[in-house]
């Protein structure tokens, strides 16, 4: 079997996976806001609820960028 026999039946789009590969920026940003956050609140608990809303602000510019990859998705496949 060669190389071409394999792309010839490797078939199906691949925005899909570029989909899968554009949400792992979002998952792992969130994650550093987050834990970022918990660690400024154990550093000065009285700032919780300022540090609280701006976490919450990042989170969704972050998950902006998920959003932007599945309108990539859409745009891109038939």
């Amino acid at each position: 079997m060669d190389a071409t026999t394999v792309l010839a039946e490797i078939n199906g789009n691949i925005a899909t996976v570029g989909y899968g590969l554009a949400a792992i920026g979002p998952a792992i940003g969130v994650g550093i806001v987050v834990g970022k956050t918990i660690e400024s609140v154990a550093r000065q608990p009285e700032l919780q609820g300022r540090l609280t809303t701006l976490m919450y602000i990042g989170i969704a510019f972050t998950e902006a960028l998920a959003f932007i990859g599945i309108a990539t998705y859409f745009i891109f496949t038939k």
